[in-house]
């Protein structure tokens, strides 16, 4: 049985709580409308720029002031950019709650932006896009969605060495107040919680707070194809993409339960025909994600140059094999996807941060958040028949591959890009 429980605050803003039994702690996520799809064209890592300032004081509390006053009440928090949001997280005693949600609202409502604190945070900002150079597993991630997705859905959270530059300090305020909107943001709290009392606590703390987000949608086509960048390290990193269905189609539960086939531990078969059986690689996986209007599903194999080719070629074969007779999926292998989503699920249900972010997170891409239970029968809806009915009529025809590495990459000299 559920106790999920969704309001809408006077200000417009989604309130939702799930009761979570016997749990002491509650985990909070709350969604702003902030992403880095929002960012100007010309400043992209603005978003993460907000997300880390609204950390570095609130309010009357500076920056160490700010941060004393979260650990006095055992606040553990963090915030992090997406495409659609930037997202606060929080974990704390139920105790708390009353005296930590003014502390979290005030970083919404009231940072302060202290002009001491922007080049430091500039900085921070600045080596997190310069480590990437450092980091070519990550690296070829980014190059994967800047090719893959249409603009300004392809943005990278950390930004870009140019955009963050271009940011001048007194620019940060006005693009926060007009960003975090309550018609937008949605709050979500589970575990040790009473919906009425947060509710009325909310109401009071986001009394005034105005405004509404405006819709991102995709201002031109991606670049898709094959692309390759040339560095000298001793790994060919090697990154594909397809089009897949967004969260609200039943075909999703077909997608995640393909992948978890295709990529579930060592059972999976990418690890089973590309690692064990041919050594071509020293790591290999695929996942599946989806948002309201589109969703995306991605693989990664890491080798060596000189396998580079093989790996990509065997990595395609094992995609297109699913809509074959032969390389139908077995009963076996579907109660094994099973079984691992199901564990998942009760790992989930057993953290209040987790739970927290999910109802959060369903309720931007669906309109409402949906219990554990709700989430089971998705899985048990999917039958074998279904499962490779879908695998057959499902299209790579939207596929892009980005390789980082030595030479022309495994896509060959046509390949760069």
């Amino acid at each position: 049985m559920t106790d999920i429980t969704t309001s809408t605050l006077a200000c417009g803003t989604v309130l939702i709580t799930e009761r979570l039994a016997g749990v002491r702690s509650v985990g909070l996520s709350w969604l702003i409308p902030a992403g880095s799809a929002r960012d100007p064209d010309a400043r992209i890592g603005l978003s993460a720029l907000h997300a880390e300032l609204i950390l570095r004081g609130a309010a009357d509390l500076d920056s160490h002031d700010q941060a004393d006053a979260f650990d006095r009440l055992g606040v553990s928090r963090s915030t992090s950019v997406e495409t659609h949001a930037t997202t606060i997280r929080a974990t704390m005693l139920g105790a708390r709650v009353d005296d930590a949600l003014p502390l979290i609202t005030g970083m919404v409502r009231a940072p302060r932006f202290d002009a001491e604190q922007f080049e430091p945070t500039r900085e921070f900002c600045l080596s997190a896009v310069e480590g990437l150079a450092d980091n070519p597993q990550e690296r070829v991630m980014v190059l994967l969605r800047r090719h893959h997705a249409p603009p300004p859905l392809n943005r990278a959270s950390v930004g870009t060495l140019e955009g963050l530059r271009a940011v001048t300090p007194d620019e940060i305020a006005p693009a926060w107040s007009e960003r975090a909107a309550p018609y937008g943001s949605i709050i979500a709290l589970a575990g040790d919680v009473d919906h009425q009392r947060i509710r009325d606590r909310f109401e009071t703390l986001l009394d005034g707070w105005q405004g509404r987000a405006q819709s991102v949608m995709p201002t031109g086509d991606p670049s898709r194809g094959i692309h390759h960048e040339a560095d000298d390290t001793d790994q060919t990193h090697i990154a594909l993409a397809i089009d897949a269905p967004s969260e609200s189609e039943q075909d999703a539960w077909y997608e995640r339960l393909l992948i978890a086939v295709m990529s579930g531990g060592m059972s999976g078969r990418l690890f089973t025909e590309i690692r064990e059986k041919r050594s071509l690689v020293y790591s290999v996986w695929a996942s599946y994600g989806a948002d309201r209007d589109y969703g995306r599903t991605i693989a990664y194999a890491g080798t060596t140059p000189e396998r580079a080719g093989e790996t990509l070629r065997v990595l395609r074969e094992q995609f297109a094999r699913l809509a074959t007779q032969e390389g139908a999926i077995t009963a076996d292998e579907l109660r094994r996807a099973k079984v691992g989503f199901k564990s998942k699920l009760v790992f989930s249900g057993e953290s209040s941060g987790a739970r927290a972010a999910a109802l959060a997170t369903d309720h931007r891409k669906l309109g409402h958040a949906r219990s554990l239970d709700e989430l089971e029968a998705g899985i048990d809806s999917v039958t074998l028949e279904a499962l490779n009915d879908y695998a057959a009529r499902r299209s790579l025809d939207s596929m892009t591959v980005v390789s980082i590495g030595k030479g022309d990459g495994p896509g060959g000299s046509e390949g760069a890009g």
